[in-house]
C-alpha cells in the first residue's frame, strides 16, 4: 500500500481537484491519497468528487487555513 501526497498549497480551482483526480488514477486499490491545500472551495469540491467516484473519504483536517484531505482508493 502506498501513500501519495498531493500538495496544492496556494493553488486555486480547478488545480487541486485536477491534481487529486490524477493522483487517484495512478493509485492502486487500497492506496491512500493525501491532498494538502489552501483554497476553501476545493476543500468542499474534493470530498464531493470522492463521493461521486465511490471512494472512501478518510479524514478532513484544517489548521491555520491549510486543509488536508485523506482518501482511500
Amino acid at each position: 500500500m502506498a501513500e501519495i501526497k498531493v500538495d496544492c498549497t496556494g493553488e486555486t480551482c480547478p488545480i487541486p481537484l485536477v491534481e487529486t483526480r490524477k493522483a487517484l488514477r495512478k493509485a492502486k486499490a487500497g492506496d491512500i491519497v493525501e491532498v494538502i491545500g489552501t483554497h476553501p472551495s476545493s476543500k468542499k469540491e474534493i470530498p464531493m468528487a470522492v463521493k461521486a467516484l465511490g471512494l472512501e473519504l478518510l479524514d478532513i483536517q484544517e489548521k491555520d487555513g491549510v486543509w488536508r484531505i485523506r482518501i482511500r482508493r
